[in-house]
Order: structure tokens, then sequence, then C-alpha cells
């Protein structure tokens, strides 16, 4: 086939499915976060007048237990090493594991364990077991979550550079989502335990609607075209160097190996993909380990300014942190659809990638509260929205330029492993922001 006759993506529509996949890669996780005051509130100790030396712990001046108090270090710790440890296995079983097993078979497991999560909402359960099954929960849905992401992003490496974009777009997406149901929930004054279970079958409802959606893409023909364009060269190749051989006499045997031997290996190894990509692959890590390293350790702790008791200051950080951060890295995320400015090869893009280090700093000097080591700077709430704008904008736009033209340095072939290294190294900046954002938060 030539280039003339590929067919067109009629309606969109594998557009619209690796945009569903994307949203449901992150849905999960995102809508686990935003429970947090949910699972807090179930490890909460029965009302008793006891001794708290043994049971509970002063944090911040709130009388907690230990299970309450230590929940959201452990939580992160349990999503960020089973992230990075199936995303890294990833890239090395992608070839060996079919395709269509991993994707649907995440998203399965995913789907189980959300069901089970909101069946518990029901259930009355001891805070310790509750404790150990969520953090049991956590681990199963990043760990399958992380080779879902990193097949994702493989498969969309055998298709054009623009089909990065969906994912990376209903990535943004289910942060927004998350964000807004968190709002509501406020607005609406309802019980945690129902907004939770609300969650939950959402959540369940997404994960559902990305199976059938993946099953429908093989019927795709645009989708056709490209599996079968990346599967047929190897052996396209195969087939013209056993021609060459049956043609040649034998004393011409020297140039067929000469050819042979220029040929690329139908198999390449990681590290030698890795050096034709080197620089999207730590861009794309150093995105988002300034990302994390500072949202939402330290953008969460910012108290507003203006506000004074009013309703303002309930919704300051769920609006300005949560909603806004999500709603204008979903913009920088789709706008790659559009623009894709700077080129793969242009030094500007890791320039700007570097140059985000700053927002660091800038958010350390806003009015984080409790300090005790740096003074505020920025003390109005329009200092912080301004850079959260800038900060989450840049977040989206540079990490989906990244993710689009990682698997497009290296050959068509090459393009699945590609993808799988690019997820891998989003998931290391992951784990190296959520370690560093304890070290930024205790500067302040």
């Amino acid at each position: 086939m030539t280039a003339i006759n590929v067919p067109r993506d009629k309606y969109n529509a594998v557009w619209i499915i690796f945009f569903i996949l994307g949203l449901g890669t992150l849905l999960p996780w995102n809508f686990f976060m935003t429970a947090t005051m949910y699972f807090t509130n179930r490890l909460k100790d029965p009302p008793s007048v006891t001794n708290m030396t043994t049971n509970q712990t002063m944090v911040g001046g709130d009388t907690r237990n230990v299970l309450e108090s230590k929940f959201n270090n452990v939580m992160t710790l349990c999503a960020m090493v089973p992230l990075l440890i199936f995303t890294c296995l990833n890239s090395f079983i992608h070839q060996r594991i079919p395709q269509k097993l991993r994707i649907s078979g995440s998203l399965t497991v995913i789907l189980v364990v959300f069901m089970m999560t909101a069946i518990l909402v029901k259930v009355d359960v001891a805070p310790l077991p509750f404790f150990a099954l969520t953090m049991i929960k956590i681990i199963c849905i990043n760990s399958f979550g992380a080779i879902l992401q990193g097949s994702l992003f493989g498969l969309a490496g055998i298709l054009p550079a623009s089909y990065t974009t969906p994912i990376m777009s209903g990535q943004g997406l289910a942060g927004t989502f998350a964000a807004v149901s968190m709002i509501c929930a406020l607005a609406t004054g309802s019980e945690l335990q129902d907004s939770a279970f609300g969650y939950f079958i959402t959540a369940c409802v997404v994960i559902l609607l990305a199976i059938m959606s993946y099953l429908t893409l093989p019927k795709m023909e645009f989708f056709q075209y490209y599996m079968e364009s990346n599967g047929s060269k190897q052996s396209a190749d195969e087939e013209n160097k056993m021609d060459l051989l049956k043609k040649e006499s034998p004393r011409e045997k020297r140039p067929v190996v000469n050819l042979m031997e220029d040929e690329p290996k139908p198999s390449v190894s990681v590290f030698t993909i890795f050096k034709k990509m080197w620089v999207m692959a730590l861009s794309v890590c150093c995105i988002f380990t300034v990302t994390i390293g500072t949202f939402p350790a330290v953008t969460v702790e910012v108290k507003s300014k203006v506000a004074d008791g009013g309703p303002w200051e309930t919704y300051f950080i769920p609006v300005s942190c949560f909603l806004l951060f999500n709603l204008m890295d979903w913009a920088g995320r789709s706008l790659t659809a559009v623009c894709m400015w700077p080129g793969k090869d242009s030094i500007w893009l890791p320039v700007l990638v570097i140059l985000r280090v700053i927002f660091i700093p800038l958010f350390m000097l806003c009015n984080v509260q409790p300090r005790h080591l740096l003074p505020v700077v920025f003390e109005h709430d329009a200092w912080y929205i301004f850079f959260m704008i800038l900060f989450s904008f840049s977040n989206g736009y540079l990490a989906s330029l990244c993710m689009c033209f990682g698997p497009k340095k290296v050959a068509q072939h090459e393009a699945e492993t590609a993808g799988a290294i690019m997820a891998f190294f989003l998931s290391l900046g992951l784990a190296l922001g959520a370690a560093t954002s304890f070290a930024f938060r205790a500067m302040i």
C-alpha cells in the first residue's frame, strides 16, 4: 500500500477510543486520591475516652490515630513503587505477552478492584483490616495501571504521532473529572460515604466503557492498516532477502551477505532504542519530577490571604489547586492535537523542560502554612493562581509533546518498545517527584 491508500479515521473513531482508554488509565487513581477524606474517615477510632499514647499521635495540632496519620504517606509509597516496577517490567515483557491480554486483562482487574471497593463502602470493616485492604487495592490498581499505560503508549507509537495526544488528553480529563466531583460533593453537602460510593461506581462505568471501546478497536479499518503495516514490515524484509538469495549465483553471495549485515536486526535491545530517544525520555521524567514534587505536597498547603472565613476559604484549594491544575493540564495536553512546537529535534524542547524547575521555589515562596524557614514573598492569591496556570499548562503541553515525539525518534518496528520506554520514564518521574516532595515541603 502506498501512502495515498491509507484509510481515513472515519468520524475520528480511533482517536475517540484512545481518548477513552487514556481516561481509563488515570481515572481510577484520581478517584482514589479524591476519596482520601473517605478513607481516612473510615480509619478513625470509635469515640472513646482512652489513653492516646498507644493508639494516637498528634499531627499538626489534631489528634489522629497512627493509621489515619500515615495513610497519605503509605498510599503514595504503595502507588509509586509498583507503578515504577511494573512499568519497567512492561518494557521487557511486552514482546512476550500479547498486547490484547495486557490491555484488556489490566482493565478487567482494575474493574474488579473498583467493584470490590464500591461494595466495601457499604460494609463495616475494622480500621486495621480496612487499611490493609485499601493498600492492597492501591498496589493492584497501580501495578496493572502501569502495564495498561505502557501498553497503550506502545500501541499509540505504531500510529501517527498525533494519536498519542488523545491518551494524554484523556488522562488530563481524568483529573478534571475527579476535581469537579470533589467540588460538587462540597457544594451539595452529601455524606462522605455516599460521595465515595458514587465515585467508585462512576469509575466502574468508565472502565467498562474503556473495555468495550478497546474491543471495538481491531474492527476499525484505520487501526487495522497500521497494525498490518507494522506486523508485515519484518516478514516483507525477510521475503525480499530470500528472493535475493534465490536469484544470486554462488559466486555472488558476498554482496548478499553485506546486504544482510546492513539490514536492521528484527530484535533490537531496549538500550539501543533508548540511545535514539534519551532526550525525550529524560525530558518527560524531569517534567513529572518537578510536577509531582510540588503538586500536591506543596501547593495544597497554600492558604488564601483574601478569604476571611468565607466560602472562598473552603473552595480555595479545590478550585485554585485541583480544578485549575487539571483544567489547564488538560488544555495543554489537548493543544498538541493542533500545535506541536517546538519540533522533536529542536533544542528548545529540553530547554523549556529544564526551565520548569523555577516553579519549585515560586510555590515555596507563596503563602504555604505552616512554614519555618522561608519567608512569604507572593502573598496574594492572584500570584498563586497565575503560577498554577503556567505550571499546569506547561506540564500538560510539554509532557504530551515528549510522549508524542519519543516513539517517532526510532524505526517503525521499534515504536511499541519506544512507547513502553517513554511510559517507564514517565513513571520514574512520578516516583522521583513523590520522593522529593517530602524534601521540598521540609525546606519551607
